[in-house]
């Protein structure tokens, strides 16, 4: 376990100063063409993060939890806009898959300046010892759009991907599990090292109605909510079963009404339910989930979607929630640990923070945490390459060649926002 502090929370109580402020325009304008910044944006709603008052790395959400909780008592908040939801210090996360087996590491970060809107309210946060001038940080200028994208392939072809496809459905005809979510990747490469502001500028613009997010060199634009906590009410949105022509007119209606009748996309989507709805449980004096899910539209796929709610005391946060929720079968399996080491075991990639939990914390445990999907990292060492994500879950009656038609849907987004969809 690392933590890195920047500023010094054990020897003062640090300040943090809320005001309310005219609307800013779009938030994702404000953030700088260098150092650490973070975003975390649905239908303009949301927040961006400017610098790095401390940062902690870490193996598990557990442990980020405990050091959130320490951080947040050392903070004294004076706010213009007192109670309301995500408004004050905030910590931002970005948690692996699969600790145990990645090379890469956890990490939550409390940023130095907080510019937000909620509800038609638009406000700022600035944290340090001292700080007089609350005035906004002039917008930022042009973005460069990525120079010369070109597709370097994955870490396994797509017959290799599908032969595994293969292995796993007999794995689960066979009873040995019940559902095994499998992703692959595709790295591309650019000529000049790939400006993350500019893909997130055209992931907000294309998928609005999704969550962007930008954190630690990872950008995506996730339609899955793994949870918010808001004044004691939980909510979880479940996305599983897919379809991905076109979305509009007749066909979109007809393919809307195929994909909630489907028998594989349905049972694929009751794994997913079930695993999130008994990890809630616990937590919950009451629940909802309903009967039967809806179906969510996006402009390239649609989704069977179920909104599960309950409600939790003071003492369940959102970063506690989110480690009994994470990983469900809906990016996992069922039963969980064996489709984990099914993945460990035939899937040959380090998913790294690919379909982990994203999202922010304040300082009262509400918060809301996604799921990293629909994304890509870029690395320190290598500024010029990205390497993209996507998974299909795998059931008794998948065809591997249709999945692999699926995770090829779900790269669009990224591709799309590098120049080549």
């Amino acid at each position: 376990m690392l933590a890195k502090v920047i500023l010094d929370f054990g020897s003062a109580r640090m300040r943090a100063t809320t005001v309310a402020i005219d609307d800013p325009g779009p938030l994702e304008r404000f953030l700088p063409e260098s150092g650490p910044s973070t975003a975390f944006i649905r239908r303009g709603e949301g927040f961006v993060g400017l610098g790095e008052a401390a940062r902690f790395e870490t193996d598990t959400l557990e442990a980020a939890d405990v050091w959130w909780e320490e951080i947040s008592q050392q903070i004294d908040h004076d706010s213009e806009m007192p109670g309301e939801f995500g408004v004050g210090p905030l910590a931002v996360g970005l948690f692996t898959f699969d600790p145990d087996r990645s090379e890469e590491r956890s990490v939550l970060t409390v940023p130095q300046t907080v510019i937000g809107r909620r509800g038609g309210r638009c406000w700022m946060t600035r944290l340090g010892v001292s700080h007089n001038d609350m005035a906004l940080p002039p917008p930022r200028g042009p973005v460069q759009a990525p120079v010369g994208s070109t597709r370097i392939g994955g870490s396994m072809s797509e017959d290799v991907w599908t032969g595994i496809v293969g292995e796993v459905v007999s794995l689960i005809r066979s009873d040995e599990v019940a559902k095994v979510v499998l992703a692959r990747d595709l790295r591309v490469r650019a000529d000049e090292p790939i400006d993350l502001r500019f893909l997130l500028d055209r992931l907000i613009e294309n998928y609005p109605m999704t969550w962007a997010y930008l954190v630690d060199g990872m950008v995506g634009a996730t339609p899955e909510l793994l949870l918010r906590r808001q004044d004691g009410l939980v909510t979880s949105r479940v996305l599983a079963g897919t379809v991905w022509q076109g979305s509009e007119g007749h066909e979109g209606r007809q393919l809307a009404a195929e994909l909630a009748r489907s028998e594989k996309d349905i049972s694929e989507h009751e794994f997913a339910v079930t695993s999130v709805a008994e990890a809630l449980a616990p937590y919950c004096h009451a629940m909802n989930v309903p009967d039967a899910p809806s179906v969510l539209r996006l402009p390239n796929v649609m989704h069977l979607a179920t909104d599960i709610t309950g409600v939790v005391g003071p003492e369940s946060g959102a970063l506690g929630l989110a480690a009994a929720l994470h990983p469900s079968a809906a990016v996992c399996g069922t039963p969980t640990h064996l489709a984990l080491d099914i993945i460990s075991e035939l899937e040959s990639l380090d998913r790294g923070r690919y379909a982990g939990p994203v999202g922010w914390v304040g300082m009262n445990g509400d918060g809301e945490w996604a799921i990293a999907l629909r994304g890509g990292q870029v690395r320190a060492d290598s500024p010029n390459d990205i390497q993209l994500f996507a998974g299909a879950g795998i059931v008794a009656d998948s065809d591997p060649q249709i999945e692999l038609a699926e995770t090829d849907a779900k790269l669009v987004p990224m591709l799309q926002a590098l120049g080549l969809g």
